[in-house]
């Protein structure tokens, strides 16, 4: 027998027993003819104690070096009251060896694995041996636990695990496609799935109403700490489920899953916020209601003065002028007032004006800025509206809405964690209405804000008639947790009429709607139920959960922000007669015109 208990299992309750146990030497340690190995496997550490009674066993132990893979037998004995260690959940106890076995050396590693200043490159290269951290081993265990609450949870509720193909058909999903070259059918490719949209509707159509998947999708998109070409989602889709029906599973199933993988308990209904005040208060669809501070609406006070800066976008009716009130922020150095100056600039932001307020009773006089002389009339309104106090700073933005909305928005999350104005740990909201289309500048017509098949909140008669669509609402959905969107979700639109007129308003002739989706509008046709669905990103949910920074310390084998594979040296060259199978060849890079 390998094992009869996890190193990290060995409890006082063993006192007395004879035990196997299996694992890599974390460290060893001979103290005056007396050797001490701590042994880890994936449950935690042990104390192993060899004594020189027998020369054989001890040699060997002598000999071990860590990384070492070894097999123990011994006696589980009670370590005396000055050498418990509290801080190890086996700390009171130890082994004491009466066999040792080396399984497998170990060369010498190429960092500690206690090393906290190792690069992610490094990690990366042998992740392998990165895994093996403490911190990697709770990473993935979470993982587990998560995944394994998710199951449970949507199968005590009748929702079925099925699968979805990986090689699809390519479909416009607002991210580049990965293409796999078919060798049997020459010139034509299957994409990797952006995500299982359109089966998980199909799976409804099908009579299947409550479906789950815990799935891979594949984006070929610019990376950052919280994306991954290839990432991991928990798809779900239901028949016959109104929108606030679906919104209260999944809360259930959020609820579930935090106090289930990291012991946090939501005792509370979450609260619900408009898409519209979402961006009218915080500036973002997906806010962080740890801040309390808030954008506060300004340009009606503006309209009329002779600062350009601050008029002309206060008239404008793509504008916004919008204050940001940073309480006892008139303690910032005109150094940290720049810094955020310069932050904003990567938004778009010209600039940021501000104002401190040193003694509101002064007036004027009580105030420290460079822009309060050109709007004196209006300045103490202004910062009555925004409940200013003395020793704060005011921020202010003025430009297109959405330069306003981006930059301020960043800010205030950026000034919260800068001056520790967290207010609480957890803060999950449910944002709702959000538009259904938007106009894109660069190409002057509509797009959906979600995808084409979210439903409207309006009549088929009332899409091909609406006068100002972008003003039109969806029945979407998101799910936030401390400024980040851990899942979102749609009703779909079930009504062939309804579906025609979506991609009417969005340039989408039947022609290309038949090229690009033809299975789904077909299936269409032939009785769909009423459908609504959601989708939980895993990685990012984990790594808010145990609170990292990067979804790669989420994810077992992940690439870099380059989209490459440092273990495995992925992607890599494949050979002539692979490509001659695929017909396919190189063609020079073009050249860059002058």
């Amino acid at each position: 027998m390998m094992r009869t208990h996890y190193c990290g299992q060995v409890t006082e309750a063993l006192e007395g027993q004879q035990v196997t146990v299996s694992g890599w030497v974390h460290r060893r340690r001979d103290h005056g003819g007396v050797i001490f190995i701590d042994l880890r496997d994936r449950e935690g550490l042990v104390q192993i104690v060899v004594n020189p009674d027998d020369a054989e066993k001890f040699a060997k132990a002598e000999k071990v070096r860590s990384e070492y893979v070894l097999k123990v037998i011994g006696q589980v004995t009670a370590r005396v009251p000055e050498t418990i260690n509290e801080r190890m959940a086996t700390g009171k106890i130890e082994i004491v060896a009466s066999d040792i076995e080396v399984l497998s050396v170990s060369a010498p590693i190429p960092f500690q694995l206690d090393d906290k200043t190792i690069s992610e490159e490094v990690r990366l290269t042998y992740r392998y041996l990165d895994l093996r951290r403490e911190e990697m081993q709770y990473a993935m265990k979470t993982r587990y636990k998560v995944t394994r609450s998710m199951r449970r949870y949507l199968d005590d509720k009748g929702f079925m695990d099925m699968e979805t193909p990986i090689l699809t058909k390519s479909t416009p999903e607002g991210a580049r496609d990965y293409l796999v070259p078919s060798r049997t059918h020459l010139n034509k490719f299957f994409a990797l799935p952006q995500s299982p949209q359109l089966f998980k509707q199909l799976l409804m159509m099908s009579g299947f109403d409550r479906y789950y998947q815990i799935t891979r999708c594949f984006r070929d998109e610019d990376l950052r700490a919280d994306r991954q070409p290839e990432f991991t989602q928990l798809d779900i889709e239901t028949s016959f489920m109104s929108e606030a029906e679906v919104m209260d599973l999944m809360e259930g199933l959020a609820k579930t899953i935090f106090r289930e993988g990291v012991d946090v308990h939501f005792d509370y209904e979450f609260p619900r916020m408009t898409y519209a005040d979402a961006i009218s208060k915080y500036g973002i669809d997906r806010p962080d209601l740890r801040i309390k501070m808030e954008l506060v609406d300004v340009a009606d006070l503006l309209q009329d003065i002779d600062f350009k800066v601050f008029a002309a976008p206060a008239k404008d009716p793509m504008g916004r002028v919008a204050a940001l009130r940073v309480p006892q922020g008139g303690k910032m150095t005109r150094k940290e007032i720049d810094d955020y100056t310069k932050f904003v600039s990567i938004y778009g932001a010209k600039g940021l004006a501000y104002i401190k307020v040193n003694d509101l009773a002064a007036g004027i006089e009580g105030l420290q800025s460079p822009i309060v002389k050109f709007f004196p009339d209006q300045v103490m309104e202004i910062l009555a509206r925004v409940g200013a106090q003395d020793g704060d700073l005011v921020f202010f933005g003025a430009d297109k809405a959405k330069i306003v909305n981006e930059a301020l928005g960043a800010l205030r999350c950026k000034i919260g964690e800068d001056l520790g104005l967290i207010e609480q740990e957890w803060a999950p909201v449910w944002v709702v209405d959000f538009p259904m289309f938007e106009m894109d500048e660069k190409q002057a017509r509509l797009t959906a804000v979600h995808h084409p098949f979210t439903q409207p909140k309006a009549t088929t008669e009332e899409i091909l008639n609406h006068t100002a669509p972008h003003q039109m609402l969806a029945k979407a959905y998101d799910l936030v947790i401390n400024g980040i969107e851990v899942g979102g979700g749609s009703v779909r639109i079930h009504d062939t009429n309804m579906q025609a007129a979506v991609f009417k308003l969005l340039g989408i002739s039947d022609e290309d709607a038949n090229e690009k989706f033809g299975f789904l509008l077909n299936a269409l046709k032939y009785g769909c139920p009423p459908h609504a669905g959601m989708a939980f990103g895993l990685d990012r949910l984990v790594m808010l959960m145990i609170k990292r920074e990067s979804i790669r310390d989420v994810i077992a084998f992940p690439k870099t922000q380059s989209a490459a594979c440092l273990l495995t040296e992925a992607p890599g060259i494949v050979d002539d007669q692979q490509l001659i199978d695929l017909d396919l060849r190189f063609r020079k890079p073009a050249v860059p015109k002058s």
